[in-house]
């Protein structure tokens, strides 16, 4: 069986949460979603969990991060080409999000990142693994 990923995040108002992530072309697994969470698909067998603040602080005794403030976590996630990198930053700042930082652009990797509407960091990349430098 293939070793599955469940990132877990802190959101304010699932809807607006939803409502964000369905523009960016991302889908969710009703089976578990409900007033408190949903499953967001990444791929295959990469699943982040949206929960609502009272509903996340039930499976942690520490505080929520204050991503105003604070960044506890960047979920990165590759892209097939440095154009749907693009793509994906200028969905997500159509959405409502932001864009974090420049782009960087290293030759055989090219990356963007921006914040979602909760603040929590994204970073969207392309690597042509064929022209990786060997060290």
């Amino acid at each position: 069986m293939a070793t599955k990923i469940f990132v877990n995040l802190p959101v304010k108002d699932l809807k607006k949460t939803i409502e964000f992530f369905t523009k960016l072309d991302f889908t969710f697994n009703s089976q578990f979603t409900d007033e408190n969470a949903t499953c967001m698909i990444v791929g295959g067998d990469i699943f982040v969990m949206l929960l609502v603040d009272k509903f996340f602080k039930t499976f942690t005794k520490k505080e929520i991060c204050d991503t105003a403030k604070s960044t506890e976590v960047i979920v990165a996630l590759s892209a097939e080409s440095r154009e749907k990198v693009d793509q994906m930053i200028d969905k997500a700042i159509k959405a409502g999000g932001r864009e974090s930082r420049a782009p960087q652009d290293h030759g055989w990797m090219y990356g963007r990142s921006f914040q979602d509407i909760d603040g929590h960091l994204w970073e969207i990349i392309y690597m042509d693994e064929g022209a990786v430098r060997k060290e």
